[in-house]
């Protein structure tokens, strides 16, 4: 008996060190991911000259100079918070719309050359934007879209890697017998998509709306071969610029503040969307 409780002494022992050790790392790791927030924003309020001088963490007095002469620049930073919000925006919303219909199609229906489309699917991630830009830019040019939103929207449809997580996801938490007892109930499979299905993938869809919005966000390849007006061009094409200031007019400070207002945006919707990531997965759906 007493052998038993000292085993059981040493086994819950065991366990909270294991936790403690846990909870170490864990506040490690994400002081390792704060730290570099906080010095963004700590040489947000400093000057170009204290930016020249090196390394601190201690807060200086010039960020509401910093975003005046941001703001009374020539980059126009409304007009490019605007347009990476309008690009940024549709493309997460039609990427997780219409690959999460994609995986409903390929998941739900039984068709001849099924496996097929999904190879070819998943073979098109292993091809890098950079190869098929000239191509692209061809395109755009012969269809007179330059200078436009609609090359930067419409192709983020077709995502793969979108297509492929909602497949997984979809196979594991989506009951078929859920979707047939809509169809024996009559309903249409554009109404059990809306209505049924979409429901039910909640927290991929937040997930995955997250990745999309911020690989937009922080698109610069394509929006700077595409977009040519400074009114036109979206956040990053517009801090580029900004760093590659003629060196008389080159203020690091600026630099900062505007790598600061890009961010905003993303916390805004990491924090709006992440309350649906750890949500129930088929809450109302059937068990088989």
């Amino acid at each position: 008996m007493g052998e038993h409780s000292l085993n059981k002494k040493q086994g819950i022992t065991s366990l909270r060190i294991k936790r403690i050790l846990i909870t170490i790392v864990l506040i490690l790791i994400s002081i390792m991911c704060l730290f570099w927030f906080v010095l963004l924003f700590v040489n947000t309020t400093r000057s170009n000259g204290e930016l020249g001088r090196g390394f601190t963490l201690i807060p200086s007095t010039h960020l509401i100079t910093n975003i005046k002469n941001l703001y009374e620049g020539t980059i126009p930073i409304l007009n490019g918070m605007f347009n990476s919000f309008v690009v940024a925006g549709l493309s997460a919303l039609l990427c997780v719309y219409f690959s999460t219909m994609t995986a409903y199609a390929v998941q739900m229906y039984t068709f001849k050359g099924k496996k097929a489309i999904i190879t070819f699917i998943l073979a098109i991630m292993m091809i890098p934007t950079q190869v098929t830009a000239l191509g692209f830019i061809n395109l755009v040019s012969a269809l007179g879209l330059e200078n436009n939103f609609i090359p930067l929207i419409i192709p983020s449809i077709a995502a793969p890697v979108t297509f492929f997580y909602m497949k997984q996801y979809m196979a594991s938490n989506l009951p078929p017998s859920l979707i047939e007892a809509a169809r024996i109930d009559g309903a249409g499979e554009l109404k059990t998509f809306n209505l049924i299905a979409l429901p039910l993938m909640k927290p991929a869809i937040a997930v995955q709306a997250i990745f999309t919005f911020v690989a937009s966000w922080n698109n610069y390849f394509v929006p700077s071969l595409i977009l040519h007006d400074d009114t036109k061009k979206t956040l990053p094409v517009l801090i580029a610029q900004l760093r590659s200031a003629d060196w008389l007019k080159f203020d690091m400070g600026q630099v900062y503040a505007m790598i600061s207002f890009s961010i905003f945006p993303v916390i805004i919707v990491y924090l709006i969307l992440s309350k649906n990531i750890v949500g129930g997965t088929t809450a109302g759906g059937v068990k088989e």
